[in-house]
């Protein structure tokens, strides 16, 4: 099956600069992630795989796809950043309370990292968000709260509450005057690209795709190969079509709210407006933007389960997929490829992001995407 991306467009202010990306996410905080995660409990390198079959489909030397299912038990990157912020806002103070909106995963890292440290947490989901992931939340002892509306509701629910009882807000998404536990967050994401640097030589990746919701994750990945790489690679966004902040941020030459009409599939990539770090990041250092229908999120899920595009069975939720659907959509359109510029000597990184975070619902997406691979 052959996937397309719906829009795409090159960002014309591209200028890479690296002591300015390392001050938007400082370096110190990078330093403290990297050393202290790897010393908590059931750490481990997740596997850096090859899509060996697409690789071989379209002439591409090596398309890695950093398998992030297998995070702690969270099965997911975001493991990394709610969990190392809550560690570093608590400094053993066992009184507080510590309060998150999410769409899923980012809120079970924070509800495990109070939990590692016996604190109390409030947990702010949408009603958009499954009961199996507000009940994995629950069993790391969070209080869920299910606000009415989207993402943005049940944020600004977290920050009204939280203000008025005093909880420590540990938010993926920066605002004003409100950066320093975002910040805390996205170092602890660049631990993905310091194993990467230890399983491949990091110098050779050529493009990386990079999936967006609030652009948290991307920016830090950029940040990662800012601190941990001599090479700059050719950096990708990708969003849902139907939730494209990053591009009409990119588009405008500023960050851009936009208006969702329609919830994606790509639940934690349906985001409204791009964090203020990630901007500072992400307006200079993305090279290209790209969205992609919901449509192919199925037959994604059921390509890395049925070992289509690799000799290995890769179980991904939906929001890993993004960068398969991309990469093969672009790979497709001889024009984008050559724009690209990936050939036979092109090293590919896909993050997949998260693993089986949503049981019920990675099977009804693999079902789907079975009977679509086989019409």
């Amino acid at each position: 099956m052959n996937f397309n991306i719906t829009s795409f467009l090159e960002n014309v202010n591209y200028k890479f600069r690296k002591e300015n990306i390392l001050t938007s996410l400082p370096e110190k905080f990078i330093d403290d992630a990297v050393n202290v995660i790897p010393k908590w409990k059931t750490y481990a390198f997740t596997s850096l795989k090859n899509l060996d079959h697409l690789e071989n489909k379209f002439n591409i030397k090596n398309i890695f796809y950093k398998d992030e299912g297998e995070r702690f038990d969270l099965k997911s990157f975001k493991a990394l950043g709610g969990a190392f912020a809550v560690d570093k806002i608590a400094k053993n103070r066992k009184s507080i309370t510590v309060a998150t909106a999410t769409a899923g995963n980012h809120g079970r890292s924070v509800a495990w990292g109070a939990k590692r440290l016996g604190i109390k947490c409030k947990i702010f989901i949408s009603e958009n968000v499954s009961e199996e992931r507000a009940n994995e939340m629950r069993k790391l002892d969070a209080d869920v709260i299910r606000v009415s509306g989207n993402y943005e509701n049940s944020l600004q629910a977290c920050i009204k509450e939280s203000t008025e009882k005093n909880w420590e807000i540990v938010q993926d998404v920066s605002w004003d005057n409100y950066k320093t536990v975002p910040q805390l967050i996205m170092a602890g994401y660049t631990l993905m690209v310091k194993e990467i640097a230890e399983q491949t030589d990091i110098n050779s990746i050529t493009h990386v795709f990079l999936q967006a919701g609030v652009g948290g994750m991307a920016a830090a990945v950029i940040a990662g190969f800012a601190k941990f790489s001599k090479n700059i690679p050719c950096f990708i966004i990708v969003e849902p079509e139907t939730a494209d902040c990053v591009f009409q941020s990119i588009k405008n030459n500023k960050s851009t709210k936009i208006d969702i009409k329609k919830e994606s599939l790509m639940g934690g990539m349906s985001c409204e407006s791009v964090s203020t770090i990630a901007w500072e990041i992400l307006k200079e250092s993305s090279n290209f933007c790209c969205t992609v229908s919901d449509d192919y999120i199925a037959p994604a899920i059921a390509l890395l389960n049925q070992k289509e595009i690799s000799k290995d069975k890769i179980i991904s939720g939906e929001c890993g997929v993004p960068g398969v659907i991309a990469l093969d959509g672009i790979l497709n359109d001889n024009e984008l490829k050559s724009k690209l510029k990936i050939n036979s000597e092109s090293n590919v990184l896909l993050i997949g992001c998260e693993g089986l975070t949503d049981e019920s619902n990675y099977y009804e997406f693999l079902e789907k995407g079975i009977k679509e691979l086989r019409k």
